[in-house]
């Protein structure tokens, strides 16, 4: 009889817990920067290989993942998953990470970032990732002391293209690229560190993704294109520390990608780490199913532990 009292109590608490990890928000509260108006209809549906696809994002929205208070570490990752920047991963690299860092303490926030393929969607391509990636971390920052976070301890984590979007955040989070729209926007865009996972890095011809290079800039960018979104070239004192997991045999984006962002880190003096596995081609996200790959997520967790 005691049991069926308490019961519904139970209910309440566990839905009032499940509400406060998890929590979907629109990036823009105002008018979406840099957006037309169109017909078009944002599609989510599971691909060939069974991972959650979003296509024609309309609405911009981060989805806030919070550990368990009694092991939360104050750090958050900022989530951007990959796609070509024609598509979204969104479980694959995005709330299936979410979940493995909150695990170890850390938060976890998803952005479901708008996609430069479709030139009748958005106004000025190539920017319009770099926008809602700015305003995804001001909008972590800003919510920060609500959601257990250190404002301090906020990186962002990105995969192939969600890769290019993290390390354009990393070299690119001065500029500004879209009007204030209320106090989150007075706030730092600078990550403090990046994780970069077989991430797209130069828009040059001989290392770049083609898919991810015709999706910012079309199909005959001018050299001043290329060079902006070849983040390399934009390295400099101020970069966050990075760390960096590729795979050798990666057939859709070269090695060398890392290898130039950590060459040019180096050059700075920035803390940074990168680890090259011989197998485990594109697109290998937890990589659970192999003994050797699946352990680069803890390698990063001590990683980030360690960083002052």
């Amino acid at each position: 009889m005691k049991f069926f009292k308490v019961f519904p109590i139970l209910i309440v608490m566990v839905a009032t817990q499940i509400s406060a990890q998890q929590a979907i928000m629109p990036l823009w509260p105002k008018e979406i920067p840099n957006q037309k108006e169109t017909d078009e209809k944002e599609v989510s549906a599971f691909n060939n290989d069974g991972i959650i696809w979003i296509t024609d994002v309309q609405v911009p929205t981060i989805e806030v993942y919070l550990p368990n208070k009694r092991i939360a570490t104050g750090q958050a990752v900022v989530i951007f998953p990959g796609g070509g920047y024609s598509g979204l991963a969104y479980d694959w690299e995005g709330t299936d990470i979410a979940k493995a860092l909150n695990a170890k303490g850390i938060a976890g926030i998803v952005v479901k970032y708008r996609l430069p393929w479709s030139n009748s969607i958005t106004k000025d391509k190539n920017v319009v990732p770099l926008q809602d990636a700015q305003r995804a971390i001001r909008m972590v920052r800003k919510n920060a002391e609500d959601w257990g976070i250190a404002p301090n301890k906020i990186g962002v984590m990105g995969f192939s293209a969600g890769g290019h979007l993290a390390s354009t955040l990393g070299t690119h989070y001065n500029e500004k690229v879209y009007p204030r729209q209320d106090e989150a926007d007075d706030l730092s865009a600078r990550p403090d560190f990046l994780a970069l996972v077989y991430p797209v890095i130069t828009l040059g011809e001989v290392s770049t993704h083609t898919g991810s290079r015709k999706s910012l800039v079309g199909e005959n960018p001018t050299q001043a294109q290329i060079d902006y979104l070849s983040n390399e070239k934009h390295v400099n004192k101020d970069t966050p520390p990075t760390f960096l997991i590729h795979a050798a045999d990666d057939g859709a984006v070269p090695v060398e990608n890392s290898i130039l962002f950590f060459r040019a880190l180096q050059e700075y003096g920035i803390p940074s780490a990168l680890h090259v596995y011989p197998h485990g081609g594109h697109g290998f996200s937890l990589a659970l199913h192999d003994s050797v790959l699946r352990g680069w997520i803890n390698v990063f967790f001590d990683w980030v532990e360690h960083l002052d």
